[in-house]
């Protein structure tokens, strides 16, 4: 596997059978997402082959629908065809309703008989009943089924897409990026016991040691240095352990070895002068150079992003507000009189489940959709910063390098490069366009393109989605020490014990409140 000019992975071999659980790990851009595309048919290999020999069903880590007009209901039967089935279903309905004679009512009764035929071998009532069930243990409500999936929140979405996955069947190869993403912790519930029942294999990357550590048996650790895989048979504490141990010995081995090799090169050295030891002392020093030849390259540390927020320009004391703010989507009410006043330098989290406006509302503050009622007010001196669930405001088609040229025309290309490479897109890297990045390098890009907005409120979605440990660590770090204000939507305990925040918005019932501790519980549910 490659991105670009540079080499992922090479000579790796591997099977998953029915019943392994596997979890890929590795650090964002090791090759996860790229190696976990082409397994599920999406991509090709630079070389080699992949087999499939059954059903594969793959949740994307950005997946969208194709067609966003499509109902929640027959975007999740579609796995298994029955959405035809059922449309062909509703259609026949409709003609018998809707028949104006005899030989009309017995056309459209045969067309409904044979529609119905289809739908029951398909799995019929049972399948759709089954079909809502796997919504419902995902956190989406019953007024959902019905509605346009493009009319859901981006949470509600990627609900949609998991369960369209996992409604396929029970004896496919499941291929998970990211399912955690955007789940409540009772949806994280059901989806633990869900794999630990499935009866086929499944292959998940996921950044929640807790979900790993509950239902893999096996683990895939991508090396990007050795461009390999390491394959570990065991569940996720035993592989900790092991590569624990297994770094310990290689130390212990290298450690030996130079030493070993070192006293050669010294006995070597004393020998060398003297025209009849000189054949031996040669032979001594290419012996030592062959034990250090042998051994496995020396591992780098992990390099981490040092990810850092913008110096906040000057601004007055409510930089930012909204008077009334109303937003519906398809004749459902996502928001309604919400009235809001962020103050220079405050911290505020966005609480409500998934459709309860979150999102949207951090895309009308940021300008990126306006509202049906109310306005958002600008006060004096206000520099917006927004990062997007989703990573809108990326363009897919320019390359790194010019999406943070747009984000900061004001750099030069060398300072956009300096930029970059401190957000770890070095060399080639800057070139490859955006679209082909993993969630976690997407981030990160995001992020980069903030730091030299001079902004002086910062809206965030869901800032630590994607991100391995270390680069979570490193934004919450920089969330924890920005002095500007920031408005905050997430479902990581994590990122708001960082913000430290000091009011809470409850939605979808717009209720402010001053941060207590007491609210830190539904951080993980909403």
């Amino acid at each position: 596997m490659r991105a670009g000019a540079r080499l992922l992975l090479s000579g790796v071999s591997f099977t998953v059978s029915p019943g392994d659980r596997i979890g890929l790990v590795g650090r964002n851009g090791a090759g996860k997402t790229t190696l976990l595309t082409a397994l599920a048919g999406r991509s090709r290999p630079a070389a080699g082959t992949i087999t499939r020999t059954g059903p594969v069903g793959f949740l994307a880590q950005d997946s969208r629908p194709a067609d966003p007009a499509v109902t929640v209901t027959d975007r999740i039967l579609s796995a298994r065809g029955l959405d035809r089935a059922l449309n062909r279903l509703r259609t026949a309905e409709a003609a018998m309703a809707d028949a104006d004679g005899p030989a009309a009512l017995a056309r459209a009764m045969n067309a409904y008989s044979r529609a119905e035929a289809a739908f029951q071998a398909g799995g019929g009532y049972a399948a759709e009943a089954e079909a809502a069930r796997v919504a419902a243990g995902l956190g989406l409500p019953d007024r959902a089924l019905g509605e346009p999936v493009g009319s859901l929140s981006g949470g509600q979405r990627r609900r949609v897409e998991l369960a369209r996955i996992l409604f396929a069947g029970h004896d496919g190869t499941l291929l998970l990026d990211e399912p955690t993403n955007h789940l409540d912790a009772d949806a994280v519930s059901w989806l633990r016991t869900f794999l630990r029942g499935h009866q086929g294999g499944f292959v998940v990357i996921s950044h929640d040691t807790a979900l790993l550590s509950d239902v893999v048996g096996g683990v895939f650790h991508l090396d990007p240095q050795r461009a390999t895989i390491d394959v570990h048979h065991t569940g996720w504490h035993a592989y900790l352990a092991q590569r624990e141990a297994d770094e310990r010995r290689r130390a212990r081995e290298r450690a030996n070895a130079e030493r070993k090799a070192a006293a050669l090169h010294a006995q070597a050295d004393k020998m060398k002068a003297r025209a009849a030891t000189a054949v031996t002392a040669r032979s001594m020093a290419r012996r030592a150079d062959r034990m250090l030849a042998a051994l496995e390259p020396a591992r780098r540390t992990d390099k981490v992003a040092k990810i850092r927020l913008p110096e906040p320009a000057p601004c007055g004391r409510i930089p930012l507000g909204a008077v009334s703010l109303a937003k519906a989507y398809g004749g459902r009410q996502v928001l309604s009189g919400v009235d809001l006043a962020v103050d220079r330098g405050s911290r505020l989290v966005v609480l409500g489940l998934n459709g309860a406006g979150k999102t949207t509302l951090l895309r009308l503050l940021a300008g990126e959709e306006r509202p049906d009622a109310g306005r958002v007010v600008h006060g004096h001196g206000l520099r917006l910063g927004y990062f997007a669930q989703e990573h809108d405001t990326l363009a897919r088609e320019r390359t790194v390098r010019q999406n943070m040229t747009a984000a900061a025309p004001h750099l030069t290309d060398g300072e956009v490069r300096q930029v970059l490479g401190a957000f770890l897109f070095t060399g080639d890297d800057a070139e490859k366009p955006a679209g082909v990045l993993s969630g976690g390098e997407k981030t990160r890009l995001a992020l980069a393109g903030l730091v030299h907005s001079g902004a002086n409120v910062l809206l965030l979605d869901e800032p630590t989605n994607n991100l391995d440990p270390a680069s979570r660590d490193e934004v919450l770090a920089a969330v924890g020490s920005y002095p500007g204000a920031i408005v905050m939507v997430t479902h990581d305990e994590g990122a708001v014990d960082a913000l430290r925040p000091d009011r809470v918005l409850l939605l979808p019932d717009a209720d402010e409140d001053l941060w207590s501790e007491d609210y830190r519980d539904l951080v993980s549910l909403a």
